[in-house]
Formats: structure tokens, sequence, C-alpha cells
């Protein structure tokens, strides 16, 4: 009895194309599974262990170059092996950058066909390759990069940190707005002066006003004391208010009161007291449309808006990637009891080419995940779904039943090499029945 070879998965929209690959590659001793389209292939390649991919890449609908990108991040261990009927320059270019070992056009002999297989299958790369830690790591009161908007930031990071100008923080949520914040001050000449920060949308809109600038006994139901609110804490040093946005119109009243006359009135008193406090204001909403719409008085957006800082979101500072995951080993793989985890070079491709809509924090999660789930190095399964390369959902083509059933038919006696007695089990027909369904 013959020893079975590695299981290949054939991918064209070309029936008969198949049937031709399939009996080639079996005369050779394989095991072929088919496919008519990348969805088919996708269905196989969650439930099957497959060897070599072999697509084709004009296909209706998704093409085998999404397929081939798809496969790349999901199950960077299988070779892919591209055919085409187009063949050019560019494709197999395209090809091989998104992970192809080998780009064959058509048409082929079977020889060709087989040397191609064969030199894919051997030439398989192992994703334990280890990528290399970034010899420079630029660090910055708490913040880390090397790309050229980090260095930017830190450009206006030091021309402010040592005076007192309102300084408004724009960016998308996940930045690290508050870190900018905090580096701001802990750089700066009011370093040993205290920072507060406070979250104006975690704090209910009634109890704002009171927590901000401190209310006396009796004020309001419940103040059963006077007590001091943040701005009075932050006194010498700097108060940072994040999602300002969400402050109500009666706190930003009392707000611009501090900026334009440097003090503040608790909550129920009648005296104010002068304080010297640095305000710095972040946001992730669009204050100016804010101010437009009338929700956002337009006075405090100019008093706040004295120093505007933006901070660019990852997608925007790629090279920062490495070193911040880096940072984000360094600082959890003790907490989860494992030391000395490296990034393979795939997984860092990958991390990479995804674009970060959560930004930085999202980047933080995902390296916490997979720590845990990693044993001695972080490799592409360790990632969730949702950063690796994802395929395009599209309608699939209404067809008549028979067509569906004729599909899986010939899946089953493809995973079951052709015996029609296992097929007719595991489709629980007879075997006369499935008889005259191929015929």
């Amino acid at each position: 009895m013959s020893i079975r070879k590695e299981n290949l998965l054939i991918v064209d929209d070309d029936y008969d194309m198949l049937e031709v690959l399939d009996r080639h590659l079996k005369q050779e001793n394989y095991h072929t599974y088919k496919a008519g389209s990348v969805m088919e292939a996708i269905d196989i390649l969650k439930h099957s262990s497959i060897d070599l991919l072999i697509t084709d890449l004009q296909m209706p609908g998704m093409n085998g170059m999404e397929l081939v990108k798809y496969v790349d991040d999901h199950y960077p261990e299988i070779p892919k092996l591209v055919i085409t009927g187009y063949p050019s320059i560019d494709n197999a270019l395209t090809a091989i950058k998104s992970g192809a070992l080998d780009y064959l056009p058509k048409p082929f002999t079977k020889n060709e066909l087989l040397t191609s297989v064969k030199k894919s299958l051997v030439n398989r790369t192992s994703t334990k390759k280890t990528a290399s830690s970034p010899e420079i790591r630029n660090n910055y009161g708490g913040m880390v990069g090397s790309s050229a908007k980090f260095e930017e930031l830190v450009d206006i990071i030091e021309r402010v940190k040592n005076n007192r100008a309102t300084i408004l923080i724009r960016g998308e949520s996940g930045t690290g707005k508050e870190l900018v914040a905090r580096a701001i001050h802990y750089k700066g000449s009011f370093a040993q002066n205290p920072f507060i920060a406070v979250n104006c949308g975690a704090i209910p809109e009634n109890l704002l006003e009171s927590e901000l600038f401190g209310s006396t006994k009796g004020a309001y139901t419940g103040a059963s004391e006077t007590r001091e609110g943040y701005f009075q804490a932050a006194n010498g040093g700097t108060i940072f208010l994040d999602e300002i946005g969400t402050a109500s119109l009666a706190v930003q009243v009392r707000l611009l009161r501090v900026l334009q006359e440097k003090e503040v009135r608790k909550l129920g008193g009648r005296n104010s007291e002068k304080i010297q406090v640095r305000v710095i204001a972040a946001t992730n909403s669009d204050l100016r449309e804010m101010v437009e719409r009338g929700t956002f008085r337009e006075d405090l957006y100019y008093r706040l808006n004295v120093v505007d800082i933006l901070t660019p979101p990852l997608r925007e500072r790629k090279e920062d990637i490495v070193p911040l995951t880096k940072t984000f080993l360094d600082k959890y793989q003790q907490d989860y009891g494992k030391t000395g985890l490296k990034l393979s070079d795939k997984t860092v491709e990958i991390l990479k080419r995804y674009n970060w809509p959560g930004n930085i924090r999202e980047l933080e999660n995902v390296i916490q995940r997979a720590i845990i789930m990693s044993e001695d190095e972080i490799l592409p399964q360790d990632l969730p779904a949702s950063v690796k390369y994802q395929v395009p959902a599209v309608d699939e083509e209404l067809v008549a039943l028979k067509e569906v059933e004729k599909k899986h038919i010939l899946k089953v006696l493809a995973a079951v090499d052709q015996n029609k007695s296992k097929a007719a089990e595991i489709l629980q027909i007879d075997r006369k029945t499935l008889r005259e369904k191929i015929k």
C-alpha cells in the first residue's frame, strides 16, 4: 500500500481545471481537496489540515489574491502556489509579496506543475523566525517611539512644558492624550507640584461642578462638610481635564471664569480664592463642530485652545509599533509568569500592517492577550483574528438546490478519496442513490 503524501487544497472556479489538477496530483499520491471559490476554500481550511494551497487568481467574487493574503495571515505555515491564465509581471510580484512561494502561468505541463508543487513543499519556511528588537528605543516621559510624528510631538512638549499656557490636546481615543499631559507636567519646571487628572465623562453631571471646584457645607443635599475640589488640589501644578467635551454648559461657565480670573469659588460659597494652575484639556470630539451646534461655548473653546496639540493615530506612526510592543512585553510578561518572549517576523508584519482603530490602547490589549496565549514566542496564531487580514464579505450567488447538493457531494467524495461507501455513510444515503446522483 502506498504511503499518503501531503494534503493539497486546489482552488479554481473552472471545474475542468480542478479535475485535471486533481488527477495529476493524485497520480503522485497527494491527497487533494477541491474548492470552486474562495469561501469554499476558507471553509475547508477551517476544518482540515492543509500542507499546500494551490489557487487560481482570476475568479468571480473574491479572487485568489485575497485568499493568498488571508492564508498568509491566518495559516502562515501553509505554503502558497499561484496559478493563472492571465500572467503578468505585476501579478507575479503581487503574489510573491502577498506570501506565495511560486507563480505558475497557464498553460503548464504536468511536469511543470509537479515541479512547482515539490518546490513549494520543500521550501516551506519556518514561522519560528524572530524579529530583532530595535536598537534605538526612544522613551520620553513615559511615551515610546522613534517616528517623525513622535519627534514632532516631543518637540511641541519641549516648547510648552515650562509655562502655564492652557493646552488643548486633540486626538482619537487611545492615542495617549493623558500620557502627553503627564509628559508636559513631569518634564517641565512644575514637576514637583501636583498633577491631577480628571475624567469629566466619568463623573455624573450633577457632581462634576462640586468635584472640580469644591463645595461648602449644605451647598446641596448630602454636602455634610466643606471640601476642596480638584482645582484647589492642583494649585501650583497642573490639572488635566479629559473628555472636556462632555462638560455641561454650567460647568463650562465656571471653568471659563477660572481661566479668565485665575480664581475658584466653591459651590455654595461666597468668596473666591486665587489659584495658579496650568489647565490641560483633552478631547476626541470636534469642539469646533460642537461650538457651531451650540453645545460648547465659543469663548471657552478659544481660552482652552491657546496651544493646540494633536496626538497622531497609530496608523500614522507605524514605525513606533515595534518599540511600543517591546514596552508592553516588558510591562506585562512577568505579570503572567513569562520571561524572554519575542515576536516572530510574521507577527511583526501583521502588527505593522493593521490600521489600529483603537490606537495604542488597542495594541496594548492585543499584546496582553498574545502574552497569555503564547509559549516561548508570539506567533500569528496568538493574535486575535480581527488584527489579521480579513476577506471582504460578499453576497453569495443564489443557486438552485441541486447545485448546492452537487458541490457538497463532490466535497465529501474528495475528503474520503472517492470512497463511495464512506461518502454514502457520511451523506446518510445508500450507495445506489449516491451512484445515481453522481451520474
